[in-house]
């Protein structure tokens, strides 16, 4: 990372690694020091972008990331792409209306009280964070998502409190290594915090197999601690990320004070 910068891609998720995870989604926003971080990176190495769950331009709205100069913003899990102000997406499949109009009567059936759905547009969040028992509450819906997802030919998968409902094919692994294909690089980081980021970090792995530096980066939290195993570098939360990437820039700027 720090040999040939300028050609290094960083890459990171937004929720629980830019943004401090909040009970209400639509209050989300990146620490300012993370968007500091950022700015100072983002002319320093090759690629700087977010994958995340998120359609990319509420990622980029709730950043807000186009302060940082030449993000790449890949959205939906990487179906989506913002870009220098432009956005690109797909038509979602029909699977996703059907799970959208059926998803209230398997609720009915089975969540408990505080359970909630998000509606991402190009997916479906079920939380249980605001249930009297988080962990119970997500047990209790999983059969009921995954029978849904089955029938819709969608993917069920687990997050933070939260099983999403989305396309085949929206995957960050996939999204990561697509854009490490496009973008020159010496190296690759990505950070993440949650199920959702594995992909990526198996991602990483593969990489690193076929002879590319890689290094995966956990925002470290109790309601996810299994991903901290398969890290090469945990920090403490969003407040850790944001004083990683600070230090990259200022290791990556005054490369002989020994930081």
């Amino acid at each position: 990372m720090l040999g040939d910068p300028g050609r290094a891609l960083i890459a990171l998720d937004f929720d629980g690694t830019l943004a401090p995870i909040v009970a209400d989604p639509t209050q989300a926003r990146a620490l300012p020091a993370a968007i500091a971080a950022l700015r100072s990176l983002a002319p320093l190495v090759g690629t700087v972008a977010v994958i995340t769950g998120r359609p990319a331009d509420v990622a980029v709205a709730y950043g807000p990331l186009d302060q940082v100069p030449g993000i790449v913003v890949l959205g939906s899990y990487g179906r989506q792409r913002w870009f220098a102000g432009e956005m690109t997406s797909p038509p979602a499949p029909p699977g996703l209306a059907v799970a959208r109009e059926r998803l209230p009567a398997v609720l009915a059936a089975a969540a408990p009280e505080g359970t909630w759905v998000e509606d991402k547009a190009d997916a479906l969040a079920v939380h249980t964070r605001r249930a009297a028992d988080p962990a119970a509450a997500l047990a209790a819906i999983q059969a009921p998502l995954l029978r849904l997802a089955a029938d819709t030919g969608l993917r069920a998968e687990p997050g933070r409190l939260v099983i999403e409902l989305r396309p085949p094919g929206a995957d960050k692994g996939l999204a990561l290594e697509e854009l490490t294909r496009e973008r020159s690089r010496s190296a690759v980081m990505f950070c993440g915090d949650d199920m959702g980021d594995r992909p990526a970090f198996v991602a990483l792995r593969r990489l690193r197999a076929a002879g590319q530096p890689a290094v995966a980066v956990c925002s470290g939290s109790t309601e996810v601690a299994g991903l901290a195993a398969e890290a090469d570098l945990v920090v403490d939360g969003p407040e850790g990320v944001a004083g990683l990437l600070a230090a990259l820039a200022n290791a990556i700027s005054n490369p002989v004070d020994g930081t």
